[in-house]
């Protein structure tokens, strides 16, 4: 007979490292868009009010939990093209910031404080080199956007003002950037950022994959190396951070979406150093996570072609069902302090997520299955 001691090794540590009220698996509601558009932002404000972005100059919002989704007056009306806009940070109801990419004047940032009737232009890239692909916001007032490197230089831009003035951050503040290293323009989500001060950004598309983090609101930065794979189509699309510690970054070949290779790697130390994760890691290429709000290590990570979940700070990982047939999708947003998320992607898919809190502790589940095989057990204290 096989041994129980490994068994019960096993689930003792988990109990240890995984949220003692994990969520069960979330609730997956499609809704109706009424665009064809491939959806890469989304943001959640509320249970009720969420904002989505993407190609074709495409801006959509809901006020009531996703029933209706409107179209809103499209920003950039005057481009000379169709902008597309790969990112959407929505402050409230009313007030949003969107990033469409692209080179030269393409990279441009709208905002809108009267709910998307009308839009400034905040910022266009002037640089025919230049290309910017994600921001985020650490209040309404303060935030940063990331762009592929040029000459070796990363370029990023930090406002303090909402958004009328964006700065870039001198080159002297920042770390020489790899050959062709820059960040990819997916959903937004490669950049993290945590309390007033913190920021971490994912790169890709170098000969390494490397996370940058200031601890000063973008005045200075560090940046390291992950064991996360690199190439000219790999490297992270999403980064997440619980707290100034515990991170997650997740990516991997957007070419190979199905393909589960060195796509994962945790933080515990703030991103100092970083831990790829071979056992129990994802089930394909991912391109947005993030933490289920409410609880202590619970994840989410959702692509084109699949999902995952983890209960233990992304050490181990869960392929995630959904009702079929649910599409893949590129972007995911929890709205603040609640169990509530939207998910977008191609041919203007949303899908809403509620997100429960199973009943069970981690301990009560393990009780059942070691009292299953005959052996009897004690609590286990779970840690914090």
């Amino acid at each position: 007979m096989k041994s129980l001691l490994p068994s019960i090794g096993f689930f003792v540590f988990a109990t240890i490292a995984a949220d003692p009220n994990p969520p069960a698996a979330p609730g997956w509601t499609m809704q109706t868009s009424g665009s064809t558009a491939r959806l890469r932002g989304v943001s959640a404000v509320s249970e009720k009010v969420a904002w989505a972005s993407g190609s074709a100059n495409t801006v959509l919002r809901t006020v009531d939990g996703g029933a209706t989704w409107t179209r809103l007056t499209p920003p950039g009306e005057t481009a000379t093209a169709p902008l597309d806009f790969r990112d959407i940070d929505a402050i409230d109801a009313r007030t949003a910031y969107v990033l469409s990419i692209g080179e030269g004047t393409a990279s441009r940032i709208y905002k809108t404080t009267d709910a998307g009737a009308r839009w400034t232009l905040q910022f266009t890239n002037q640089d025919p080199r230049g290309f910017y692909d994600a921001m985020t916001f650490w209040d309404a007032e303060h935030g940063l956007v990331i762009g592929d490197s040029i000459d070796g230089h990363f370029q990023i831009l930090i406002t303090a003002d909402g958004g009328t003035t964006w700065a870039k951050v001198p080159d002297r503040a920042l770390p020489p950037a790899l050959p062709n290293e820059g960040a990819f323009a997916a959903s937004g989500s490669n950049i993290a950022v945590v309390g007033l001060d913190h920021a971490w950004i994912g790169t890709g598309a170098g000969t390494k994959s490397r996370v940058l983090h200031t601890g000063d609101r973008g005045k200075t930065w560090t940046v390291v190396e992950t064991p996360v794979a690199a190439s000219g189509s790999a490297g992270i699309f999403s980064v997440a951070f619980r707290d100034s510690n515990h991170g997650v970054i997740v990516g991997g070949d957007y070419q190979q979406e199905k393909a589960a290779v060195a796509n994962v790697a945790i933080t515990s130390d703030g991103g100092r150093t970083w831990t790829l994760v071979k056992e129990q890691g994802l089930s394909g290429f991912r391109s947005a996570v993030k933490y289920v709000p409410g609880t202590r290590r619970s994840l989410i990570t959702v692509g084109p072609q699949g999902a995952d979940t983890s209960a233990d700070d992304g050490r181990s990982w869960t392929p995630l069902a959904g009702p079929a047939p649910l599409p893949g999708f590129d972007a995911l947003s929890f709205a603040p302090g609640v169990k509530v998320a939207w998910a977008s992607g191609k041919d203007g898919a949303l899908a809403r997520l509620d997100v429960v809190r199973t009943e069970q502790t981690t301990n009560e589940r393990l009780r059942e299955k070691i009292a299953r095989e005959g052996v009897t057990v004690f609590p286990i204290p779970v840690g914090h």
